[in-house]
């Protein structure tokens, strides 16, 4: 069969614990094909709800069974009753097939360079041809990383088990970096080794342009009419949101503005529903459980209160509304390290989780729509990511690469 002239792009993402991964991958998918309407997107993930959010065109989403994650950070299998390493062996080969199949020119791995248990290797073998399967024409691979993975000791602990540094080795060309060196340094940070350095590529944070990008709006449910003027809560994916959720739903609002309240699909149907009669208990606040579009909200809030996961952050850094991060502390502490991080920085506020309460949000708010802004950001940091990505992606497609990547048996040698 004859291969046309479009561009076909893949992006992978695990996605064991809410939507923060595939929606990343969205936003890029929406820019690149912004950029490049001749492009075709296929979107990988383990999360079924991805397929309830808007998507560019050309792009279609596949997911694999689902894989939950737990408190402890532990995984286990999610709707199917079998063991782990069987459903990983499942997905492992729904995968391949499916990148095998598309045969895309540029495959975006988000985070893990191995896929979740390394269910992602069999397709890295075939598309680069490591295992003596070759695809006839080699993609570029690239490995997407948020600005913050955890802590340093954490990330060099799971970067070393992974085997991370080899499978960047063998399998990829370049590492994007979707954040700002100013906020933090990934290699000098995490002590990388400078061949994995070498291949990062820092394009900002994925903030800015984010409203632009969205394609296809009338396939999602859209947000219905809110009382203007309101003030702002989100707590990602909502699984453990439910803290930060209840403190907003239980504090005074600033004089004529109401609360709106958006708790994530993965939220506990007990959790809305106290939160539902906390709602129904007054007139002025909104309680709903998803919307597509938070970017039309977030530019017409007064002020927001978000958790710190790296899509809530981007979105409340692009409405430059006053933000306040209340960042997850279990099991990783990457939210609490950019909530640090940026606050340091005048970019939002934050407030640690143990001083949470309706009397503190209460306060913020008010300041919040008193002032106007946040601190007020004393260093420049890079919030153009979505408009820097298109270009970075047609210089890293612009070398065609031949298959000459170690097989597998070399490797072992």
């Amino acid at each position: 069969m004859q291969r046309t002239s479009r561009r076909r792009i893949a992006f992978y993402s695990h996605d064991t614990q809410g939507l923060g991964h595939i929606r990343r991958n969205i936003a890029l998918a929406a820019a690149l094909v912004a950029d490049e309407p001749s492009t075709d997107v296929l979107l990988i993930t383990g999360a079924p709800q991805a397929t309830a959010l808007p998507l560019p065109p050309h792009t279609e989403v596949v997911t694999v069974p689902t894989v939950t994650k737990g408190a402890d950070g532990g995984y286990a299998a999610g709707t199917f009753e079998m063991p782990l390493a069987r459903l990983l062996e499942l997905r492992s080969g729904i995968i391949a097939s499916a990148l095998i199949s598309y045969r895309p020119d540029l495959v975006i791995v988000d985070k893990v360079p191995r896929g979740l248990d390394g269910e992602l290797v069999p397709a890295l073998e075939a598309l680069v041809d490591v295992s003596g399967h070759t695809t006839g024409r080699r993609p570029r691979v690239v490995l997407g990383l948020r600005d913050i993975l955890d802590d340093p000791i954490t990330t060099r602990q799971e970067w070393r088990e992974q085997g991370s540094t080899e499978a960047v080795d063998t399998y990829y060309d370049e590492i994007w970096v979707y954040g700002d060196r100013a906020v933090l340094d990934v290699a000098t940070e995490y002590r990388l080794p400078a061949r994995v350095a070498a291949k990062m590529r820092y394009t900002g944070y994925l903030a800015d342009g984010r409203d632009e990008a969205r394609l296809d709006e009338g396939d999602g449910a859209s947000a219905e009419p809110v009382p203007h003027p309101f003030v702002l809560c989100l707590v990602g994916g909502g699984q453990d949101g439910y803290p930060t959720a209840d403190a907003f739903a239980r504090s005074s609002y600033p004089d004529g503005h109401t609360g709106v309240l958006i708790t994530g699909p993965y939220m506990a149907e007990r959790e809305r529903a106290a939160l539902a009669r906390v709602a129904e208990a007054r007139e002025d606040l909104v309680v709903r459980e998803l919307v597509t579009d938070t970017h039309v909200l977030l530019r017409d809030t007064a002020a927001v209160v978000t958790m710190g996961g790296y899509n809530s952050v981007c979105e409340a850094l692009a409405s430059r509304r006053p933000t306040l991060v209340v960042p997850r502390i279990r099991p990783r502490v990457e939210q609490l390290v950019r909530a640090d991080r940026l606050s340091r920085l005048g970019l939002v506020d934050a407030m640690a989780p143990q001083a949470l309460d309706p009397t503190a949000v209460t306060a913020w708010l008010a300041d919040a729509v008193t002032a106007g802004s946040s601190q007020g950001a004393r260093v420049e940091v890079a919030l153009d990511g979505l408009a820097r990505v298109p270009g970075v992606a047609r210089r890293a497609l612009s070398t065609r690469l031949a298959p000459t990547r170690p097989r597998r048996e070399e490797m072992a040698s």
